[in-house]
């Protein structure tokens, strides 16, 4: 009897396991969407799955972009570019040595006054020059960057700066200072606007315009605090418009593909031998002209004596450019100009031969008589 309970437990079993397995076979392993945290995340992870399974496309870019506006935020650091603030700090400080070289009283009020009308001009006139030049500065690494050609001001902007600065300056120096000095820089100001910048793509004879207009901050500086101009202002006019030779013609000499890109006529892309030899040429003249400073009575003989190893080393420079006119000479020379000028003038300031500290006010002049008339 016990086996036959036995055998009966046994085919139970077997029966049971087979509906069990058969169970196994019907059940579904599918994860349950319950499962995930998020449901828009199993969304988004299919959508990135189906995305990198299509072929990519290139994004396709705009052919041009707007010119950017003006930005408010930046207005003084963009009119200090559009007014080539280095140069015209070049232009500031040789008016300031014709002032004080110059052998008249020294007045605080007139040489702050003619400072401001210079720079004043010399911005409105840089400004000018950047708005004729806009489609050729395209062209040049050197000037790609400017306000007006990366759109960082309109053309309106730069046009209105130089109106208000011109006419601010012209005020300054005609009411301030004198009306010499304002007809001086009138003068500047057209021979920059309306000669050198034009000729620039015309002729070569832009060097010796634009050594000109070089050449007249000391003429204004000295007229400022004589109203007068004596053989001294001439002599340092003469000075600065040697000075610019070699000082440009090395700088434009590295500077040849982008100025011939642009269609600049300049000495060192059609005339690079007559380049080298007028730099050479003028710093020649340059030593020739501090000699005569003593002799006109401008100077003492201490100048002469201390310019002449700066001179004659700046000669020695040209001559190494005029032999062998490399990127390395030409860089050599410029970067030395650069450092001649200054010297340069306060040399002649040092050895100034006549001294005016201060202008003597009428109560000064009071004062004496009456100090005079008690001691006789």
């Amino acid at each position: 009897m016990s086996v036959i309970c036995q055998v009966h437990n046994l085919r139970l079993c077997r029966s049971s396991l087979k509906i069990a397995l058969n169970g196994l076979n019907q059940v579904n392993f599918a994860t349950p969407s319950y499962f995930y945290v998020n449901q828009t995340k199993q969304n988004a992870a299919l959508e990135v799955l189906d995305a990198q399974s299509r072929p990519h496309k290139p994004k396709i870019e705009p052919a041009w972009k707007p010119t950017p506006s003006t930005d408010s935020s930046n207005l003084l650091q963009n009119y200090l570019k559009l007014s080539k603030v280095r140069l015209t700090t070049l232009v500031v400080v040789t008016t300031m040595a014709g002032y004080a070289v110059a052998p008249a009283p020294f007045e605080w009020t007139a040489f702050a006054l003619s400072i401001a009308g210079t720079g004043l001009l010399s911005g409105a006139a840089n400004a000018i020059n950047q708005f004729h030049e806009v489609p050729f500065d395209a062209q040049m690494s050197r000037t790609k960057h400017r306000v007006l050609v990366c759109g960082r001001l309109t053309p309106l902007h730069s046009m209105a700066f130089a109106c208000a600065a011109s006419l601010s300056g012209l005020g300054i120096l005609y009411y301030g200072v004198n009306g010499l000095t304002a007809t001086l820089g009138l003068t500047n100001l057209l021979l920059y606007t309306s000669v050198y910048t034009p000729l620039k793509r015309i002729s070569i004879l832009n060097t010796w315009v634009g050594s000109i207009v070089g050449a007249i901050p000391p003429l204004m500086g000295w007229a400022a605090c004589a109203n007068s101009l004596g053989a001294g202002a001439f002599l340092m006019a003469a000075l600065l418009y040697s000075w610019q030779f070699p000082h440009f013609n090395a700088l434009s000499w590295n500077l040849r593909p982008d100025y011939s890109r642009a269609g600049y006529r300049m000495m060192a892309v059609t005339h690079p031998a007559l380049c080298r030899k007028v730099a050479l040429r003028h710093t020649v003249a340059i030593q020739l002209l501090s000699t005569m400073a003593p002799l006109l009575d401008t100077t003492n003989w201490w100048f002469l004596l201390e310019c002449t190893p700066l001179n004659v080393y700046f000669i020695y420079l040209a001559y190494q450019f005029y032999k062998d006119s490399s990127s390395a000479t030409s860089r050599k020379l410029f970067r030395y100009s650069l450092i001649h000028l200054p010297l340069l003038m306060v040399l002649f300031l040092v050895n100034k031969k006549k001294w005016f500290v201060f202008k003597e006010t009428s109560e000064q002049t009071d004062n004496v008589d009456e100090v005079q008339s008690i001691i006789k």
